[in-house]
């Protein structure tokens, strides 16, 4: 107790931003000095409910040391199952509440506000059915008989001297007319929860009779430095003007100019009563990211913010995004040139290279003694992990409940979602986010199911007062509307954007927690682009003959296809017009390093010309799935796309053209000069368009009719051909999203029937959801009790976790390896060396004993989510056939990096057969399956 409340101590002092401290200590009437010493106190007594006879019944020999001091108790056995009544997190909230009560005069539910925090200092506050229980069964609380007065004098004797200890005893009584709002209430027990594991943390704070010989003070100092905790980044605002910051921030070429989007965020977040919510929408190239990590900056300054959490849609957009994050922290100002902790969230991380460089940077958490020599080598570590300018990944803020807790965070957008997910410890994952600014990226990409996640985590952001900055090529009008809501938690706000007209493009709008919104319209830059569209039958013999004919002077073409299916039918025709050598294949289907190897690859292929000579000087296609849309700077001169979403399309319209080239755009070849998309997928012949079967199945019929609805004018030498960029982009994606009527008269009655369908699929989806979203904020002073009651309990970023925040079907995750003739085992044959030139193709994986670690890493690395046809009644099979590989020495404890991983060994020629399906993997077209015949 004592060793908790020294570390509350510590952390509010030296770790905790001043954003958080400021929220907690206005619920006070004497400020911080109030905060802190109730932070310290409620620290000191959360495990009051130890103090109990169905606790310290558990040891005999100890428990027979209390029975002789007159504190009577049933052995263990004898309790039997009613001891779970009484855990001791509620039990020391029921004992601290009636303290209060009893002998302060307070309130039961002035009461309860401050003792929930210790009642959820395990991860779950109490629920009302739980309390009832367990008042119906006070024995466990105090053995009934004369010992019953011993067991209450000895809980009152330790409270009283916990608050005298703890310099509250003076404070109660103001206090208890304070109603503390519900988001101090979690930020409360969160630091009680730090403080506790700190505190129990047996290397660094050793138990006795180890730690005898020292003092409190000294085993706190030992501890603390062996912790050696990075302090929250301190912000200050940038005096300079916005190009100035955006030029020395972001390295921009010499003469390079800030768009007038950047300028304009950073002038309106400086314009802004306090910091708030920010949506920046503008087109695809702008420099989004760029314009939130500026306002970032200016929001840390004025909010107090601690840190920066960038959210992503995908794992392989935070990959992307975290070295861009680390080159921004290497020259941000109280970043750069100190000690700051920082994280990649989601559960590959550990594979990626960056992160795993600064992990390996990272020392043991042990204490430090004070007085013995420090061993030379001991001398060097410290020495290193203490060194100015260091960006680490601290060894302690590792695991699924305590890595969102490092100043510096780049993730999927899964972690920001568990926040809204009932869970055990979701406490954590509020302090994490209430102490950072919110960067929420490709807004545009969350479903109606995750949306209902993302706007419950908006309104508690709200009331935390965190700054949020979300981006987006552009939003629906109401969608806006939705988060404007959330955040600002107005019901009746209204975003300007909806009062404007619908060609106001690029659009910023701010709100402050319970303000009014405002708006902003920069000028988009310069650049625009004219885009051609034109039908296209979706005929795999049309589409080469078609393209033999665009690319006879040359030219780099990306087909964009709806499923992995159809990008791997088209590579195969397209591969016997043009050849295998001018021909790549990207989608999902890849194993990670592959994927990485790829994305690379296009990057140095069709990448901006300043940072590429490598651009095929003849003709070339990259064929891929929706892994093209988002979050890759690359630039082709013509566009194929199957019909999809309005928004997508213009997304995917966003790699054409999306670079100079010449003078006119005279180093593209003459017949492609002029920005083209090919739009397909769909038949065109009939009276309403017919989407393919795949693409229904991604996107639902109602989308993509709507899409065709609006295109319609621009298609083929329409009235209003071609799309201007970025012009048509606000237009077509409001007509697309709102509720009027769109397309020709005899498509209404195709389009209703869909909308039905589509109404049906939303709901079903919103209702879900709602199942174990957290509820909404309460009023001030009332109790946390119940907050994450009928939630899902632990939850982390696996594909279980992910499922409950995503509408996605359970699908199976393999490590692929390859099986030799032999029978021995092996990585990939084809894999590229790592950073440090090592060889990873072939490393052999002995079975009968554990792999080197950099073995198991690099089998680890090649992980692989396999097709929806492993999902539902397949996966059961699946799994089975799967676990007949079972190798102790792997998937034992013995190897982190391939504990409990499922093993999908390949053949010689890169085949098998799983739950009936034929498998087969290769580095260009990544995986292939197709029925057995005899299934």
């Amino acid at each position: 107790m004592e060793d908790s409340a020294a570390v509350a101590g510590l952390l509010w002092d030296q770790w905790l931003p001043a954003g958080v401290r400021r929220l907690v200590y206005e619920a006070l009437p004497q400020g911080e000095s109030d905060a802190r010493a109730l932070v310290v106190w409620l620290a000191g007594v959360h495990d009051i409910g130890k103090a109990t006879p169905a606790f310290a019944c558990q040891v005999d020999q100890l428990a027979d040391t209390m029975r002789g001091q007159g504190l009577e108790m049933r052995s263990a056995k004898a309790m039997g199952p009613d001891r779970r009544i009484a855990p001791h997190g509620l039990a020391g909230q029921v004992l601290l509440g009636e303290w209060l009560e009893e002998r302060h005069g307070w309130a039961s539910t002035r009461a309860g506000q401050f003792a929930v925090v210790v009642g959820g200092h395990h991860g779950v506050p109490p629920e009302h059915g739980q309390i009832k229980a367990l008042y119906d069964h006070e024995e466990l609380l105090r053995t009934p008989g004369a010992s019953s007065r011993v067991w209450r004098q000895v809980q009152t004797e330790l409270l009283e001297a916990c608050a005298d200890r703890f310099g509250v005893t003076e404070r109660l009584v103001q206090w208890r007319t304070v109603k503390l709002p519900q988001p101090v209430q979690v930020l409360l027990t969160a630091l009680v929860i730090v403080s506790d594991w700190i505190a129990s943390n047996p290397d660094l704070f050793p138990y006795f009779p180890d730690a005898a010989s020292h003092g409190d003070e000294e085993r706190l100092t030992a501890a603390w430095r062996g912790l050696d905790l990075p302090e929250p980044w301190r912000a200050e605002e940038p005096g300079q003007s916005a190009q100035e910051l955006f030029a020395s921030r972001f390295r921009l070429p010499e003469g390079a100019k800030a768009r007038p989007v950047q300028e304009a965020a950073v002038d309106l977040a400086r314009e802004m009563e306090t910091p708030g919510l920010m949506i920046v929408e503008a087109p695809m190239g702008e420099g989004k990211t760029e314009a939130a990590l500026a306002v970032a900056e200016v929001f840390a300054a004025r909010s107090g913010a601690g840190g920066v959490f960038f959210a992503l849609p995908t794992m392989a957009t935070g990959n992307a995004m975290f070295p861009r994050l680390l080159d921004w922290l290497d020259r941000l100002p109280g970043v750069a040139g100190a000690r700051r902790s920082v994280h990649l969230a989601h559960s590959k991380a550990a594979l990626n290279e960056d992160f795993a460089g600064l992990m390996a940077r990272a020392g043991q958490v042990t204490a430090v003694d004070v007085d013995a020599a420090m061993s030379s080598s001991r001398q060097r570590q410290d020495q290193r992990r203490r060194a100015s300018a260091e960006l680490v990944a601290h060894a302690w803020l590792r695991g699924r409940k305590k890595a969102m807790l490092a100043s510096f965070v780049a993730g999927t957008i899964d972690q920001l979602l568990f926040a809204g997910l009932k869970s055990r410890h979701l406490a954590l994952r509020h302090l994490a986010v209430a102490g950072k600014v919110v960067v929420i990226d490709e807004a545009h990409a969350y479903d109606t199911y995750m949306s209902v996640y993302l706007d419950r985590v908006l309104s508690w952001l709200g009331a935390y007062r965190v700054p949020v900055v979300v981006l987006s090529a552009t939003l629906p009008a109401t969608r806006r509307r939705e988060l404007v809501t959330a955040y600002s938690g107005r019901s009746h706000a209204v975003t300007p954007g909806d009062t404007t007209a619908s060609d106001t493009y690029p659009l910023l709008t701010a709100v402050v927690p319970g303000g009014a919104p405002m708006a902003r319209h920069p000028q988009a830059s310069a650049r625009s682009t004219a885009v051609q569209v034109e039908r296209l039958a979706d005929d795999l013999d049309v589409l080469a003959d078609r393209l033999e004919s665009e690319l006879a002077d040359g030219g780099c073409v990306l087909v964009i296809r709806n499923t992995v299916k159809r990008v791997l039918e088209t590579a195969r025709v397209l591969r016997d017009r043009f050849g295998a050598e001018n021909v790549t294949v990207a989608h999902s289907c890849f194993v990670d390093l592959d994927r990485a190897d790829k994305d690379s690859t296009l990057l140095r292929l069709f990448g901006p010309p300043e940072k590429t000579d490598a651009r095929p000087t003849g003709r070339h296609i990259v064929v891929a799935s929706q892994v093209a849309e988002q979050s890759l700077d690359v630039d082709f001169d013509l566009l194929v796309s199957d019909l999809c979403p309005v928004d997508l399309l213009l997304q995917r319209m966003g790699r054409l053209h999306r670079h100079q080239r010449g003078q006119g755009r005279g180093r593209r070849p003459e017949r492609l000069r002029t920005a083209r998309c090919l739009l397909t997928g769909a038949d065109w012949t009939v009276d309403v368009p017919a989407p393919v079967r795949g693409s229904v199945a991604v996107y639902g019929r109602y989308a993509l009719l709507r899409s065709a609805a609006v295109l319609l004018p621009h298609l083929d030498g329409g009235p209003r051909r071609p799309v201007q960029l970025p012009a048509d982009i606000s237009p077509l994606v409001q007509s697309a999203y709102e509720e009027g009527t769109v397309g020709p008269d005899h498509w209404q009655g195709a389009l209703e029937e869909a909308r039905e369908q589509f109404e049906r699929h939303r709901d079903d989806q919103a209702e879900r959801a709602a199942v174990f979203r957290l509820g909404d904020i309460g009023r001030p002073g009332r109790p946390l009790f119940g907050w994450v009651a009928a939630g899902v309990g632990d939850t982390d970023d696996t594909p279980t976790g992910r499922a409950q925040v995503r509408d996605s079907r359970d699908s199976l995750e393999v490590v692929v390896v390859q099986r030799r003739g032999d029978g021995s085992l092996a990585t990939l044959p084809w894999l590229r060396p790592d950073s440090k030139k090592r060889q990873r193709a072939g490393v052999e994986l002995p079975q009968d004993a554990t792999p080197t670690r950099f073995a198991a890493r690099t089998a680890a690395s090649c992980g692989l989510r396999l097709p929806l046809q492993f999902s539902g009644a397949v996966m059961d099979r699946a799994i089975e056939e799967l676990e007949q590989l079972y190798l102790p020495n792997w998937q034992g404890k013995e190897s982190p990096w391939l504990s409990d991983q499922l093993i999908l060994a390949l053949d010689e020629n890169c085949q098998t057969h799983l739950a009936g399906f034929s498998l087969r993997y290769s580095p260009t077209d990544g995986l292939e399956v197709t029925r057995d015949a005899a299934d």
